[in-house]
């Protein structure tokens, strides 16, 4: 995939992630030793703070401005946190670093730590990634043996260790609070900030909590410099964000684009545009509490504040392309099945409002839906926004609210006319047999499941609607494009 800047992905690739020698080979740790012999700790975050990096996992919260809050606090102990716990349905940007490229990851964290005065780390981490988690435990290995971990760094005062920590995949720890709850051993809740975790984290420590990819870029800034770092991207965002894109595209798989590239480069000329010869319909960005994106937002400069403008998010890089055949009711209902799964219950709005906005979905698809019922969500989706406790429920909500501002006609279709345009949701089907085309073979009528089809050889067939289960059998089976799904 071309026109792509490689910064947090620069590695992986190219170097044997299991060697330290291949690593340091392309300038591996030379970004540690930079920070250990030539500044103190308030310099690194000053350059980190005047890169502009901003954290990769969601938030957008600036990387400088987090690590000098911690520094700030005096404490015996402070923590440098790797939230690894990539919980996007389809996304694997985080994996595919911590595979391709971990001491990066672990330099970084010594690096972090450096800056604000802490002396260990822990990396939370799927329990489902167990090739990252086996590289990962090669690379602390690796690195403590040549000095690089551990106690007196490089011959210094500075001293710092790591460990893992393994999740059970539940997307709300992505929240940093209910990470750090996690990583305790209690429920993966999230809990009231402040106070905010660079105050009290990790057991009531200091702590700073940033994201792999977000990571994966501090060697390089601290080798190139802020300015470097600072002149990519857009004015607000700086540097370079990966994208897992998938779903309708030619081109599937992981990118690394500049801030600020178009959506209209992204899937038309790096994804390669839609198989099939369709029609583009829709982009959903930042997974399952994003929100869509039409083809009126292909020609909008990708970064956080363009995104929230448009009721979409970032999100850590989930990207989902979809064609004239998906609905959008439907897409709406299932990414919000998703997070409904997945609250953790603690909030009223969270764990009570997804559920009644399911089932106003539910209703709508099935054709049930009322007009009332499309005010209601409305209402309601912004009501969880402005109420939930944490960022899993204030942005639970996206996906109904988006397709409501874009495809409300799609909406009033499946309750005011019963019909599903895109011919996806099962209820509103109805399959009939074209008169002038069916040659009466009798093919539909043998593969129908429920014998709902009637007619004799040579005649024209009819189907039973009453009768029927919409499974499309009949029309999978028709050779004569006799049989139309509406």
């Amino acid at each position: 995939m071309a026109n792509q800047l490689r910064i947090a992905t620069r590695n992986s690739g190219f170097i044997d992630p299991e060697s330290i020698e291949s690593y340091i080979a392309v300038g591996g740790y030379q970004a540690l030793g930079k920070c250990l012999a030539e500044m103190k700790s308030a310099d690194v975050i000053e350059l980190m703070k005047n890169s502009g990096l901003r954290g990769r996992g969601g938030a957008g919260f600036p990387t400088g401005v987090k690590w000098g809050f911690a520094a700030k606090y005096a404490s015996n102990t402070k923590y440098v946190v790797c939230n690894a716990d990539e919980g996007d349905p389809g996304a694997f940007m985080d994996r595919a670093v911590l595979e391709g490229d971990p001491h990066s990851v672990l330099e970084a964290m010594a690096i972090g730590g450096y800056a604000i005065g802490g002396n260990k780390g822990t990396i939370y981490i799927r329990a489902e990634y167990p090739l990252a988690i086996k590289r990962l435990k090669m690379a602390i290995e690796q690195a403590k043996e040549m000095g690089l971990l551990g106690d007196n760094i490089m011959g210094t005062d500075f001293s710092f260790d790591l460990e893992l920590k393994y999740g059970a995949g539940a997307f709300v720890c992505g929240e940093e609070t209910a990470l750090i709850n996690s990583m305790e051993g209690n429920r993966g809740e999230p809990y009231t900030k402040p106070p905010f975790p660079a105050e009290a984290g990790y057991w009531d420590k200091p702590t700073i909590v940033n994201n792999v990819e977000t990571l994966a870029n501090i060697p390089a800034i601290i080798m190139k410099g802020a300015d470097w770092f600072n002149k990519i991207g857009t004015e607000t965002s700086k540097g370079t964000k990966v994208f897992c894109i998938c779903g309708k595209i030619n081109n599937v798989g992981l990118i690394e684009v500049p801030m600020g590239t178009t959506l209209q480069e992204v899937i038309f000329e790096i994804g390669g545009g839609i198989p099939h010869g369709k029609q583009f319909k829709a982009v959903q960005t930042g997974g399952p509490s994003g929100g869509a994106l039409t083809y009126k937002d292909l020609d909008a400069p990708i970064d956080y504040e363009n995104l929230i403008a448009r009721q979409s998010m970032m999100g850590s890089g989930g990207m989902i392309v979809m064609d004239e055949d998906d609905c959008m009711v439907a897409v709406s209902k299932f990414f919000l099945d998703f997070t409904m799964d997945e609250t953790c219950g603690k909030c009223t709005p969270c764990r009570i409002g997804s559920k009644r906005l399911y089932e106003m979905l539910d209703k709508i698809t099935k054709g049930l839906g009322t007009e009332e019922d499309i005010e209601k969500m409305r209402s309601l989706a912004v009501n969880i926004k402005d109420t939930a406790l944490c960022g899993l429920g204030q942005t639970m909500p996206n996906p109904v609210l988006s397709t409501l501002r874009v495809f409300e006609d799609e909406y009033r279709a499946h309750v005011q006319d019963k019909k599903c345009p895109a011919g996806v949701c099962t209820e509103l089907l109805e399959f009939t047999v074209v008169a002038e085309k069916c040659v009466g073979c009798t093919l539909c009528a043998k593969v129908c499941p429920v014998n709902c089809i009637s007619g004799k050889p040579k005649e024209v067939h009819v189907i039973d609607q009453s009768a029927c289960i919409k499974c499309g059998a009949c029309l999978d089976k028709c050779k004569f494009d006799a049989i139309i799904k509406q």
